[in-house]
């Protein structure tokens, strides 16, 4: 298959609905990799390569329209502790577009490239993407996204994920940073309920994007999918953009047993309402691996 022929944005303006791939660490630990390093998926950037388009290659059978990129926790900062400088750290973070763009070459269907940015907490590994508030400013932020995300838009990518976000401050840091990129973003916040993982309310932080033609997509992933029910509403209101939704199964992580708990909400066919609220662009978070994203794509072609 050949690259999409149809720009991102297009798309999405055409009203078409497109399903995201799943938790790529999901379908990492499924093959037998172990994640426990600090770079967490972005370690095998540089250490397994392959397996990271194998695991972009099951999302695509699965029925995946948008694969996201190996390049979460990629940082010059995450790669210099491993003595990686700053040339090595760019062409890996390149080589994460360039691995899922070979898997949607081999495609039988047209498939987008979607580069993560992940959040400044990612990069410390301690947890704090689900807090924000890291007691630095928004032109720190800015200086520290800056870099990478220039070294992800170099290798072409048709979007860039800015995910995970947990505070409305460090969202206003990455909309400055990539605003001379050239490249389409999506905003996804982390959330609890209706307020950023930081405490803000999602009416304010969703704003964010309005009258930012360079966003062409908002919304919410890595929360339950009880509360991305509530955000995608908020999301198309405020914004009157198509919005961007995928959450995790529901289930909570023990930090002590270090075991998922809980039962998992995560339904398919929650798909159809969100699709309903102005949801485009839907697919799964932690836990949720191609199967769960077979079963979505089943549901938005039935």
């Amino acid at each position: 298959m050949s690259l999409p022929t149809t720009p991102f944005a297009t798309t999405l303006a055409q009203g078409r609905v497109l399903v995201l791939d799943g938790g790529l660490s999901t379908q990492l630990e499924a093959q037998g990799c172990d994640l426990s390093d600090a770079l967490w998926t972005a370690r095998l950037l540089a250490d397994d390569p392959g397996q990271v388009e194998a695991a972009h290659d099951a999302y695509v059978r699965a029925g995946a329209q948008v694969l996201i990129t190996a390049s979460y926790q990629a940082t010059f900062e995450g790669f210099a502790r491993r003595g990686a400088g700053p040339a090595e750290a760019a062409r890996l973070l390149r080589r994460s577009v360039e691995l899922a763009r070979a898997a949607a070459a081999r495609a039988p269907h047209e498939v987008y490239v979607a580069a993560s940015v992940g959040p400044y907490g990612a990069m410390l590994a301690d947890g704090s993407e689900y807090k924000g508030r890291y007691g630095i400013g928004v032109a720190e932020l800015e200086r520290f996204h800056r870099p990478r995300v220039e070294a992800l838009a170099e290798a072409g990518p048709d979007v860039l994920a800015l995910e995970t976000v947990p505070d409305a401050e460090e969202a206003e840091a990455l909309l400055r940073a990539v605003s001379d990129c050239g490249v389409p973003v999506w905003l996804s916040y982390s959330v609890a309920g209706e307020h950023t993982r930081a405490g803000q309310p999602l009416t304010e932080a969703f704003a964010l994007a309005t009258g930012n033609d360079q966003v062409v997509a908002v919304g919410v992933n890595c929360c339950e999918p009880a509360d991305a029910d509530r955000a995608v509403e908020i999301a198309a209101r405020v914004t009157g953009k198509p919005v961007v939704i995928y959450p995790n199964t529901g289930e909570a992580w023990d930090p002590a047993a270090r075991t998922w708990c809980g039962t998992p909400t995560f339904d398919p066919h929650r798909l159809t309402a969100w699709q309903a609220a102005g949801a485009r662009l839907i697919g799964g978070c932690c836990r949720i691996g191609p199967d769960r994203i077979a079963a979505l794509a089943e549901v938005l072609h039935d």
